[in-house]
């Protein structure tokens, strides 16, 4: 949904652009740029997820990727009020995990935090 918006602002910005019956050159790639812009700030929003496999769980957040054996994840949180997930790790620190997010949905992240947790405890050490 993000890309498509995001694509679609940049088709309509270049369109403009395109159209635009006065002003420069600079004005007409400025406006191309922002489009650009807005795609990568929307296509950096879609990025999150959470992928979790027989060996274990990669988590994608904006700008990081980082995969998980299952011992390495002591549990899943998602409190109320948290805007994601967090995993507490076994070397006492905690990753968020942004894929699972009540934005998108309460119940939803809810059952997918639950689902995690299940398979942490399933698999785990």
């Amino acid at each position: 949904m993000l890309l498509g918006t995001g694509v679609a602002g940049l088709v309509v910005l270049t369109v403009i652009a395109v159209a635009l019956p006065v002003g420069g050159m600079v004005d007409r790639v400025s406006i191309v740029a922002t489009g650009l812009l807005i795609l990568g700030v929307l296509a950096l929003l879609s990025r999150p997820s959470v992928t979790a496999d027989q060996d274990g769980v990669t988590v994608v957040n904006l700008t990081t990727r980082r995969r998980l054996e299952w011992a390495e994840i002591v549990r899943v949180n998602l409190r109320s009020g948290d805007p994601w997930a967090h995993l507490d790790l076994a070397d006492g620190t905690s990753l968020p995990a942004m894929g699972i997010q009540p934005g998108g949905g309460r119940q939803q992240a809810v059952e997918a935090a639950r689902a995690l947790r299940a398979l942490v405890e399933a698999h785990g050490a």
